[in-house]
């Protein structure tokens, strides 16, 4: 008899347990094996908002990964940091929510995509140097497109000349090709 009430004291104690370490049983489930499993899909499709949905979600978990090991010791003073942690890493993750992409949509995407925060397009020369040829807005254009791309100098050009024409015709209202509505 002593034996069997044991074992239910025991299971009792188990389901405490887990519930006590849910968020060190889970996080691991959360934030790496499902994101890893994912991830190798997403690379054998085609779908592109699946890369950027595991991209984006890689990206983030390493910015966090790296305020984790710099604030260490200030979010020791936090107990609740685990779960929120947690929390959050279910919103990034969970294919109902797709936090990821919404991350990546509505905050990096428009920070990268405008011209006039991602580059600089001001011609600044080189000052003249002894071993190279003085610097001129041909070479700064070279420079430029090979740091970002003949597609970005492409578009830049086209920008520059929409935002021409409209100030000669009086129309001040400039649109962006590059961003999607």
């Amino acid at each position: 008899m002593g034996s069997g009430s044991g074992s239910g004291s025991g299971s009792g104690n188990f389901i405490q347990v887990v519930l006590k370490n849910l968020d060190v049983l889970a996080l691991p489930l959360v934030t790496l094996v499902y994101p890893l499993y994912a991830s190798i899909k997403a690379i054998e499709t085609k779908c592109i908002a699946e890369d950027e949905q595991w991209l984006t979600y890689w990206v983030l978990y390493s910015l966090v990964t790296l305020v984790e090991l710099t604030f260490a010791k200030v979010l020791e003073w936090f107990p609740i940091w685990t779960y929120a942690k947690l929390f959050g890493a279910c919103w990034l993750v969970l294919p109902r929510f797709n936090g990821a992409a919404y991350v990546y949509r509505h905050f990096i995407r428009p920070f990268y995509i405008n011209p006039h925060r991602a580059t600089n397009i001001w011609y600044v020369p080189r000052k003249k140097d002894l071993f190279r040829k003085p610097d001129n807005i041909l070479s700064a254009a070279e420079r430029y497109m090979e740091e970002h791309g003949t597609e970005a100098f492409e578009r830049m050009i086209a920008r520059v000349d929409r935002e021409e024409r409209g100030r000669r015709g009086g129309n001040y209202m400039i649109f962006d090709d590059d961003y999607r509505y």
